[in-house]
């Protein structure tokens, strides 16, 4: 089991506060999204404790409505951020949200992933994105990625991994489910298996440390951390 915890509700709920609507009577549904994740899921402390003591700055591949970059602020890092999204409602969620938390050093731009990649030179992360993609599109991406790792960044990535396992069945379930509510705008097409990802990443002549980041949830999720030497 994991040891690493989400954020308490204090914080989480203070960075959720970015996400309530200008008025009233606004749809509050990134508001509970926000504070809910962020308070059950270890993956923004688990990035960010994986990110210190790097000054490169961070280029957020698939990064949603950008909870990435409050997190960070949160907990005091405070390098260059960008993120890019293929959805523009998220993008622009993202950038109204930045602006309300007034944080600095953060840029959000819409970029399809599937047609082009991003100039960057840095530290890369790829949160939950791998298993929408399929095998040959996962490899374009760690490719790339990897590209842009410069001396003393990191690659972090979180993915389910495919070993089995009821966890594995339950991620893949959720996932699913999170495609047919149209909270995530693809389906889950293929999760990598543990050995393969290590194998891509080692070959690069990256250290790479695997490490359960699941919490309190019942899902089979991993961070993997791949340091440029």
């Amino acid at each position: 089991m994991d040891s690493t915890p989400a954020f308490d509700g204090v914080v989480a709920t203070r960075i959720a506060r970015a996400f309530l609507p200008q008025r009233w009577y606004g749809n509050r549904w990134h508001y509970h999204y926000s504070r809910i994740k962020l308070g059950s899921d270890p993956l923004y402390p688990g990035v960010a404790s994986a990110l210190r003591g790097s000054e490169r700055p961070l280029l957020d591949l698939g990064c949603g409505i950008g909870l990435l970059a409050h997190a960070l602020r949160a907990e005091g890092l405070a390098l260059a951020y960008r993120g890019v999204d293929n959805d523009a409602g998220k993008i622009d969620e993202a950038r109204r949200a930045a602006s309300t938390a007034a944080l600095d050093g953060v840029v959000f731009e819409v970029v399809d992933l599937a047609r082009t990649f991003p100039v960057h030179a840095g530290s890369v992360a790829i949160l939950d994105v791998l298993q929408y993609l399929d095998d040959a599109a996962q490899r374009r991406l760690l490719d790339a990625a990897i590209a842009m790792l410069v001396p003393g960044s990191r690659l972090v990535i979180r993915t389910g991994i495919e070993d089995g396992s009821r966890r594995m069945w339950l991620t893949r379930t959720f996932d699913r489910i999170a495609n047919l509510l149209g909270w995530m705008n693809a389906a889950p097409h293929h999760y990598p298996r543990a050995d393969d990802l290590r194998a891509t990443l080692a070959n690069a002549g990256l250290q790479v440390a695997f490490t359960p980041l699941r919490g309190n949830t019942p899902f089979n999720n991993w961070m993997v951390v791949a340091q440029a030497p």
